[in-house]
């Protein structure tokens, strides 16, 4: 126990000397390639469009899983997986929220394409997962009802 803090000090000291010496920018460690125009987007199409997938087929090779009614839309579970080839990027989009785009990951190659996480739902809506995989554009869906909002609800 104690070499695991040990070693996380050592290594947050490291970095912190790393980015005060500017030897490291905060854009090379956290969240590079941020794309404010996706998360501000107002509809699934205009999402859709700013990651670059205006064109994609539904897929059985992706699984969307979360409840079927959610008590709360503030916490509400949702997991995807994709058994696609080579997948790199899975982002996750509720159609009905103001603002779709939820979650994005990029998933490094190699390594198994599933992601869970808890997104906030405003009300009863499609739960969207797509997927980059082979540069093919990829998606699935899954309606999740909402008893109690979780957008401004």
């Amino acid at each position: 126990m104690n070499q695991n803090r040990r070693d996380v000090l050592r290594i947050s000291s490291v970095l912190g000397l790393a980015l005060t010496a500017g030897l490291l920018k905060p854009s090379d460690v956290f969240a590079a390639d941020w794309k404010a125009n996706v998360f501000e987007a107002k509809t699934l199409e205009d999402a859709v469009k700013a990651l670059g997938g205006d064109k994609f087929v539904v897929s059985k090779d992706i699984t969307v899983n979360g409840p079927d009614i959610a008590e709360n839309g503030a916490v509400v579970p949702v997991s995807v997986a994709s058994a696609a080839p080579n997948t790199e990027f899975i982002a996750i989009l509720v159609e009905k929220n103001p603002n779709p785009l939820s979650a994005s990951f990029n998933i490094p190659a190699g390594t198994e394409a599933a992601v869970s996480t808890r997104v906030k739902m405003g009300g009863t809506s499609n739960v969207h997962a797509l997927v980059k995989a082979d540069g093919k554009w990829l998606i699935a869906s899954k309606e999740i009802k909402v008893t109690l909002g979780g957008c401004g609800g």
